[in-house]
């Protein structure tokens, strides 16, 4: 079986094929997998992951399926492997799955379902969202060309941020000097990036910023809006000379990133990312249909 889980399974040489595959779809390749059957199962909401998936799988000729949770025989009890056993025989063979459990596609992976199949893992929990890090990578690529020994800067809730954790993985294995700055309350040590406290300190001379997405109820655990505002959001006046601004989405407008900002040109690379996901995304898809991806 192939599959997408986490940035961690992908080695340089993968990373780099998805890339070129996305910038090859991005100039105009076609593709037509009009025998392909894509079902997404999203157990989370979600407007820009899903949509972009769904936007890849049909311009890659294939169908996508919307696996519609409230009305689904989850909710009669059925369990999910039977779920996708019976989705897998009536011809669907790629699941695309966001959820909260940590574990939930490791488990299915191990499961010996009435046919083949494949998972893709559009956001799991806390820890991984690969195809997020891959689409911020080739924006990142389009912009300033390589990311090895350029300071990228991420700023936010690091704990919870699967967005996070996935941008580290894949950023250190090109070299790039990773920064990480937040409220102590949103701090997380992970392996390959330096932790600084001050926003300042952490923006100067950086190349690429990152904003993360702050919930609301967050903030009020942590640290008040108005001090987070004040600490970290992202303005006209801190944000550094020359660099890129990126985030995943949705944006707080006026909390992490000033409207101002946001609205200038500099926010403009905020929706090359969300362009470029769908590229990404078929070129993830064309590699597991072609049963490339391990």
């Amino acid at each position: 079986m192939r599959h997408l889980d986490t940035i961690e399974n992908l080695t340089t040489v993968e990373i780099e094929e998805l890339i070129d595959s996305a910038s090859s779809f991005k100039s105009g390749r076609y593709a037509n997998y009009s025998t392909k059957h894509v079902a997404l199962m999203f157990f989370e909401n979600s407007t820009r992951t899903r949509f972009s998936f769904e936007c890849a799988i049909n311009r890659l000729g294939a169908h996508p399926y919307i696996f519609d949770i409230s009305k689904s025989s989850n909710q009669k009890g059925e369990t999910i492997k039977d779920t996708i056993n019976n989705l897998c025989a009536i011809g669907i063979n790629t699941f695309v799955i966001r959820t909260k459990e940590e574990d939930l596609i490791d488990k299915l992976k191990q499961i010996d379902f009435y046919k083949p199949v494949h998972f893709i893992n559009a956001g799991k929990g806390k820890s991984s969202h690969p195809t997020q890090a891959l689409l911020d990578y080739f924006t990142m690529l389009e912009k300033i060309k390589t990311v090895k020994n350029k300071k990228v800067v991420i700023i936010g809730d690091i704990k919870h941020s699967r967005v996070a954790k996935s941008n580290i993985a894949l950023l250190k294995k090109f070299g790039a000097n990773i920064i990480t700055t937040a409220p102590e309350y949103f701090k997380e040590d992970i392996n390959g990036a330096f932790f600084e406290p001050d926003l300042k300190k952490a923006l100067d001379g950086a190349d690429v910023v990152m904003a993360l997405r702050i919930q609301n109820e967050r903030l009020d655990e942590a640290i008040s809006k108005e001090d987070f505002i004040k600490n970290y959001s992202l303005n006209m006046e801190n944000f550094p000379k020359n660099a890129i601004l990126m985030h995943p989405g949705p944006v707080n407008r006026d909390v992490e990133i000033s409207s101002e900002l946001l609205d200038s040109k500099i926010g403009i690379t905020i929706l090359n990312q969300a362009e470029n996901g769908v590229y990404i995304r078929m070129a993830v898809i064309d590699k597991i249909l072609k049963g490339q991806l391990k």
